[in-house]
């Protein structure tokens, strides 16, 4: 499954971790994607989307 909102295309940030020493390495932050049955066009699609976007409405779920 890839890492993208099919809604916001939210999808993989990168940067680095730091430690205490201040080591730098590198890291990746991932968003928060639900595969979701949802209403696109007026029929049941399957697509990827990520919490902030079921959380604020854009997306209207088929139950």
């Amino acid at each position: 499954m890839a890492r993208v909102c099919d809604v916001c295309n939210k999808g993989l940030l990168s940067g680095s971790k730091v430690s205490h020493s201040n080591r730098k390495g590198k890291r990746v932050w991932a968003p928060n994607i639900k595969r979701v049955r949802a209403i696109v066009d007026g029929s049941h699609k399957t697509i990827n989307v990520c919490t902030r976007c079921l959380r604020s409405g854009k997306v209207e779920r088929a139950l």
